[in-house]
């Protein structure tokens, strides 16, 4: 942050004051120090690119320096500044400007994430305006106009980020989809699907039916939300007066029910042992089984089960041998099998069947409970359970090494109390699913013959090749390769490998100079909600790929929040325009600001009181410049009474210094810049 180093110029060279030779020396200082009030519009832009032509963030692999390193956590490239955008890079910006002064080869990486879920949703958006479907293009065609997309938007937030001041080495500005970075990630898929880490499988997955494709477990967000418990009966067959009540706030799946299970202790249900229940509606007869896993105190202890709609209930399918029936399309629609509403949304068709369950006799009561349902954490869309064949990377070996180091303090997190949430993740940690029903992204280098076999392989040569040392006869037209792209997360954990070098993943290369000189980098500074997102799984390519941990600190910030503690986001309303802040205060009078109020970990409570602080403080510095500015210049003995002023501050600053390096080195940036502005208001002027 600039006002640090304006604050350091007060010392030197502007102004050099010495007790020992009894003199006062005032040189010149390039600026305009007319105005009484500072005008940040004036001097920002002007000495940025000052900076960027003179190339003073450039950093090089210099031997004798000590390298400093900071990789950009890569804003989607969908994005535009938003406040925790400001908090986040004006913490790596501080980190980074320290280590310049301080000598070292500092290296800050900027760039942006291809993000393949939002861009796509971008893409078909756009296309939708100029009445184009996605479903009427070719992929080319669709990959096409993705890029053009790209082109036109995907550079804005690092352009927003000039703006803010960020002093990133945008020389090495990468995107994960650069043609070098986008061989590196299909390098290190065939590496690990050869080491056995990586295979394909039938898996229940987290289905997202607005961008319909498959999720992993971290991309769902969970959210209680008001709904009802739906009270349902179940005649049993053959005994046309008895029935069993089930509970479940998803009347639309009763139609893809396989079962009934009770719990084997619950003497309620011990006559229906061997019997069949049918399903309200449509009538179909479905055993009813005994289990365990059904609680016998929540709702009628009988229990629906689904497989192909619930993870719980797809497990409990397994153990009994029960038959699967998936009653939703992908875009979360009732299919042919689902017999009623087919073509409905599944919302929808729950209204509609609690409607007609209540018309025939069959809803008993619907009482109001609170669900607890997944959200895509990309489209917002209610995530379906859904069992499909998906590409997964095997998570109980890989993973060790990342546990370890990070819980025997090998790299910090800061605070350290996400030690624990880090434990509870990686001890519990499920295999990845890495493929996603989508066209932009690094596609999945997998090849099938016509009988469904497949082999992996970079590209269609080597895919052939493999193919014919089994059968020589088959030909390139008879192989195809598979429609996916990878998770979005498979490309961001070589996040700090792949920025320098790409080509390291392949076996024998021991790294160019700039990996070898910048890597492992220092700190990174990142959100809590991303910590196995893309913090975890850059610890894992690290040690699988450089055998070392691929940063030393991990500065996990606060969200930014409004005076009330409400979450700022554009829905609410609550979120001011970073660069409308910037327009008004100037771009260190925001970052300012937010550094005042701004402890690791915990939350930022935004004010514009802070701001305004923040914007004072510059003023202050501008003023204490316009005074020196308008000293004369003298050549007389330095009175007793001033000498001991100089050196009362000269101890004033040597112990601020110490202080500075104390709240620096313990990650207290807000304890660190009220330090400065003490020092620079309180004693200094």
């Amino acid at each position: 942050m600039r006002i640090f180093f304006i604050f350091a110029a007060l010392r030197a060279p502007a102004v050099a004051l010495n007790a020992a030779k009894t003199v006062l020396r005032v040189t010149p200082y390039p600026i305009d120090m007319l105005s009484t009030t500072y005008n940040p519009a004036e001097v920002e832009d002007k000495w940025y690119q000052y900076w960027m032509k003179k190339g003073f963030f450039h950093a090089k692999p210099t031997s004798g320096k000590e390298p400093y390193t900071i990789v950009i956590p890569p804003p989607n490239v969908t994005g535009v500044l938003h406040m925790g955008h400001m908090l986040n890079n004006t913490i790596q910006d501080v980190l980074v400007r320290k280590a310049r002064m301080e000598g070292k080869e500092a290296c800050w990486v900027p760039g942006t994430d291809h993000a393949s879920i939002a861009t796509e949703a971008k893409v078909v958006a756009m296309l939708r305006e100029r009445g184009i479907k996605k479903s009427d293009l070719s992929r080319d065609e669709f990959l096409k106009y993705a890029w053009e997309w790209k082109e036109k938007y995907g550079g804005i937030i690092l352009e927003q980020l000039k703006k803010l001041g960020a002093s990133c080495d945008w020389d090495r500005t990468r995107f994960t989809m650069d043609p070098d970075y986008y061989e590196a990630v299909l390098d290190v898929f065939v590496d690990l699907y050869n080491k056995g880490y990586i295979y394909r499988g039938m898996r229940m997955v987290n289905w997202d039916p607005a961008g319909k494709t498959a999720l992993s477990d971290d991309e769902v967000i969970h959210r209680d939300v008001p709904s009802k418990l739906y009270h349902i009966r179940y005649a049993i067959e053959g005994s046309p007066n008895e029935y069993v009540t089930i509970a479940t706030v998803r009347p639309e799946t009763i139609m893809a029910d396989s079962a009934i299970c009770v719990n084997p202790a619950d003497e309620r249900y011990k006559h229906l042992k061997g019997k069949r229940a049918l399903i309200p509606l449509i009538n179909r007869a479905i055993p009813i089984i005994e289990d365990d896993y059904v609680a016998m105190d929540f709702g009628t202890g009988c229990l629906k089960v689904t497989p192909a709609h619930d993870m719980n209930d797809y497990e409990l399918g397994r153990k009994h041998n029960l038959e699967v029936i998936d009653i939703l399309n992908e875009d979360g629609t009732l299919n042919a099998r689902a017999q009623l509403y087919i073509g409905e949304d599944r919302f929808i068709a729950r209204k509609k069947i609690a409607k007609e369950l209540e018309a025939t006799g069959f809803l008993v009561k619907a009482d109001e409970y609170t669900s607890h349902v997944g959200f895509s954490e990309r489209t917002d869309a209610v995530i379906e359970p859904r069992l499909s064949l998906q590409w997964f990377l095997k998570m109980d070996t890989i993973t060790r090494p990342a546990l370890e180091h990070v819980m025997n303090d090998d790299i910090q997190l800061i605070p350290p109390k996400f030690k624990n949430t880090y434990n509870h993740w990686m001890s519990n940690v499920r295999d990845w699913c890495i493929s996603r029903q989508l066209w932009w992204g690094h596609r999945i280098p997998a090849w099938y013959n016509a009988a469904g076999d497949h082999v992996v392989a970079k590209t269609e040569a080597e895919a052939l090749a493999l193919f014919q040392a089994k059968n020589p006869n088959i030909t390139a037209a008879e192989i195809r390769q598979d429609p996916d792209v990878m998770d979005t997360w498979f490309s961001s954990w070589l996040w700090p490998i792949a920025v320098f070098d790409t080509t390291v993943f392949k076996d024998g290369n021991a790294g160019n100079a700039d990996l070898n000189y910048f890597y492992p980098t220092n700190d990174l500074v990142t959100a809590p909600e991303i910590l196995f997102f893309w913090v975890a799984r850059m610890i894992i390519a690290g040690y699988e790929y450089r055998g070392t941990m691929p940063f030393k600190n991990v500065y996990l910030t606060g969200i930014v929040r409004d005076k009330q503690g409400r979450k700022m986001s554009k829905s609410l309303g609550n979120s001011p325009d970073p660069l409308d802040l910037i327009a008004n205060f100037g771009a260190d009078a925001v970052r300012t600001g937010m550094l005042f109020s701004s402890p690791a970990g915990n939350d930022l409570l935004y004010d514009e009181k802070l701001i305004e602080m923040g914007r004072n403080f510059n003023n202050k510095v501008w003023n204490a410049f316009r005074f020196l500015k308008g000293l004369t210049v003298a050549d007389i003995p330095t009175p007793e009474e001033n000498a001991t002023a100089v050196a009362w501050f000269d101890a004033q600053l040597q112990a601020s210094l110490t202080e500075l390096n104390d709240h620096f080195g313990k990650f207290r940036m807000s304890d660190a810049v009220n330090a400065v502005r003490k020092l620079a208001w309180d004693d200094f002027c």
